[in-house]
This record gives structure tokens, sequence and C-alpha cells, in this order.
């Protein structure tokens, strides 16, 4: 095989060890790019598209995950592209509100739960990785596709867009390449393709007069059916409009399969908003709000089962990669950030070594795998199928569903994603902020 080393990591005959090698130019892998360039530990990022454009739709930022960009001098950045959350309301199909709680810095946090579009959230990363690390620092057109372990090091070899091959040595290499990871698949060779569990997912952006407070994470519907609105932006100080994502779901049978081959396709409105046609009320309505959007994406609701271990050797991965889980409880992007802080403290203390990596897997490993098997049961929305397996048609009728109830459910997910609000305040900073960052 002609292997040849890539430029700016050989020095004439003599080769440089870059620190840390990523594989993957997403959230994941330009947060520990930052974080790395923070400690002033070399980093290197290979991503496989020939360019990173803003990408996606809208997500929710946790309140642990904003912390962690603002201890990398990002407070002023984000607020620029999200809007900040304020409300979770679950609301039955009649439209009447079963639940609401205040989120964020209303709930009492000393950080906000910022609603943003996913793609710009990665641009406002990578600006800043370009701005403190140099253009040198990402390499696109890089897919990195085997590794191999040395004594003191990690052999990582690439293909570029030309097909041409070249190899990286680094003191650790993280598998940051999302859902259909590289990294994992050769950690993990018999571990198969991402799990569906029944659910399809249209996702768009539309605009709209501004929902409950105007900051209002909004989820109507049961488990078998629902629609999830929020603002990603402002409204606009002429029109009063502001840019809703909205995500309409419903759940199949899981064991007859999806029709489609391309699950990531863009579908015209008609293919699904029949299901949604009676879903108007006074204050929203969501056939009308669908209809607007200029584009519709479909896509199942996947995730990966679990595994026992997230390190070999001088190996690991982050995000989705590790614990890719469904998208029911704001979690994916915010703790693929916690993710890379969490190693980055790991670096601190044992530096970029394999010890470092074991220390982040013993962090994390239990606590996430229990997410990804909690989000499957739907997160706070699961209390929407509690009620209405209670009280059915008479859905705004809680009847003998005692407030208890509902709160037990809610406090059980707070307690799985260990988000509660006065154990993040009184918590440390994962990595103490430093001048200049």
């Amino acid at each position: 095989m002609n292997i040849r080393r890539i430029d700016g990591i050989c020095h004439g005959s003599t080769v440089a060890i870059v620190d840390v090698l990523v594989a993957g130019g997403g959230i994941a892998g330009l947060t520990i790019a930052l974080t790395c360039h923070q400690l002033g530990v070399s980093v290197k990022v290979f991503e496989a598209a020939h360019e990173l454009r803003p990408l996606g739709l809208g997500i929710n930022l946790q309140p642990d995950a904003v912390r962690e960009l603002f201890d990398l001098g990002l407070e002023t950045e984000l607020a620029s592209i999200g809007v900040e959350t304020r409300e979770l309301a679950l609301v039955g199909r009649d439209g009447v509100e079963v639940w609401c709680e205040p989120r964020g810095l209303a709930a009492g946090s000393r950080w906000p739960q910022y609603a943003v579009h996913r793609g710009e959230l990665e641009m406002m990363l990578y600006r800043a990785v370009l701005d403190r690390l140099g253009p040198k620092a990402i390499a696109t057109d890089h897919s990195v596709t085997h590794y191999e372990h040395a004594l003191d090091s990690i052999h990582v070899d690439l293909t570029t867009a030309d097909g041409t091959t070249e190899r990286v040595d680094g003191a650790v290499l993280l598998g940051a390449d999302g859902l259909h990871s590289k990294v994992r698949a050769q950690m993990f060779p018999g571990d198969g393709g991402p799990r569906w569990g029944g659910s399809v997912l249209w996702r768009g952006t539309s605009l709209s007069p501004p929902i409950r407070t105007g900051a209002s994470f909004v989820v109507i519907g049961d488990t078998a059916q629902r629609f999830v609105t929020f603002p990603i932006s402002d409204p606009d100080t002429t029109t009063g409009l502001q840019v809703q994502n909205w995500i309409a779901e419903l759940a199949f049978d899981a064991n007859r399969g999806w029709r489609r081959g391309d699950w990531n396709a863009r579908v015209p409105v008609d293919d699904f908003i029949g299901f949604f046609e009676g879903w108007q009320f006074e204050w929203l309505d969501i056939p009308a709000l669908i209809r607007r959007s200029d584009a519709v994406f479909e896509y199942p609701m996947v995730d990966r089962d679990p595994v026992g271990h997230w390190v070999h050797g001088s190996v690991a991965l982050i995000g989705d990669a590790a614990h890719a889980m469904y998208p029911v409880g704001s979690n994916g992007a915010s703790q693929a950030i916690v993710d890379a802080r969490v190693l980055g403290a790991a670096f601190v203390e044992h530096g970029p070594s394999r010890e470092a990596l074991r220390a982040y897997e013993r962090e994390l490993l239990a606590t996430r795998s229990a997410l990804v098997l909690h989000s499957r049961g739907l997160g706070p929305a699961s209390i929407l199928g509690v009620v209405d397996k209670r009280v059915g048609a008479a859905f705004g009728m809680l009847g003998d569903l005692a407030p208890t109830e509902v709160e037990q459910v809610i406090e059980d997910y707070r307690r799985t994603s260990a988000a509660a609000i006065h154990q993040l305040n009184a918590s440390t900073s994962t990595i103490m902020p430093m001048s200049g960052a």
C-alpha cells in the first residue's frame, strides 16, 4: 500500500506526533479541538466532507452544555444564534395543557437553555476553530478508514476525496464521526447498523407568530403520534414572525421495516400531513404551520445499542459515535459537548494518553448508556402516553391522574439525564475557565 505522510505532520525525515487526532468535524469533534487548544494540547481534525456547511435543523442545548460553551469563551457568539428556551409545555391531542415547567434561567439555572439551528451551532464552533487554531487544524476531504496501535502512539490511515491514502501518527485517536462511525465499526466489527424503534420523523422550519411565550418547547400528542415545535429565531422586528422548528412524529410497526431506502429524504408534505389534519387549536394550527415550510425532510428515529466500552487502547469514541440516542430530551448535541469537556479534564490530569481515555470512559459510560435506554421511553413526553391511557378521549380532563404522578415521570427523567438544576448549579467547572480562551 502506498502511504504518504500528510503535510503539516511530517517535517523532513522526522514525523511530528500530534497529541490528539480527531475523526469527524461535527459538534463533538470541533468542541474537543477547541478544548485541546484551551489546554495547549496539539490537535488535528479530519473531516470526510469537502466543506463544512450549516446542515440540519433546530436542536436544544441543555444548560450543562451551555456552561461548557461559555467556559470556552463562546457566550456572546451563542447568544447571537440562539433563543433562550424559557418553558417546556406538554399538551394533549385536544390542545389542552397537561404539564408546564420553566426551563433554563427561568427555572433557576445559572446557565440558559438554548434553541439553535444545528448548522449555525456547528458553524459557530468551526469559525472559532479557524480563528484560534488556524485553517490547518481541520483537514476536509479526509476520511479515517483504519487505525493501528503502536507502542507509544496510534497510526491512523485516511482516504482523501481523490482516493489517495495517507497515514498520520498521534498519541490518541478520537472517533467523533457520528452515527455511522468508521472508528466504531473497527472497534466493534459486529455491531451492525443503527437501530430503528418504529417511529418516523418529518422535520421542517416555518415562519410563525410566537407560540405561547415565544420561547417555549412544546410537545403535543401522545407516545404514538406527536408534534414538537420551538423557535430558533427571535421575532422579526417588522413582521413579528419567528422561525419555528417543528417535528411531526408517527409510530409504525418496527418489525415491518420502513418503506424507503433513503432515510434522510426530502419529501412532499402530502406524504404525511393527513395524519395531522385535525390538529387545529385556537392557539396553533399545525397543518398550516407544516404547509408553510419551504422543505420537509423524513428520516427514522434511530439510536444504537449501548456497548461495554468506548476505549480500545489509544482510541476512544465520543458523541454519537459512542452513544447515539433518540432525540427526545435535547441530549444529542448537549452530551457531545459535555463528552469533549470531560475528556479535556482527563487530559489535564493524565495528559493525552490511554489513561486519560480510560478516566473519561469511567466517568461517563454508565450514565450515557442508561440515558440511551431511557430515551427509548420518550423522556418527559412519556407522561402524555400515561395521560392518554388513563383518560382516553377526555384528554383535557385529568380525572384521577394525580399531579404527583405527572411530576414523578418528569423527575425520573431528570435524574437519569443528570440535569437536575441544583446539581449543576452546585458543581464546579469541568475545566476551569482560562483567560484568552
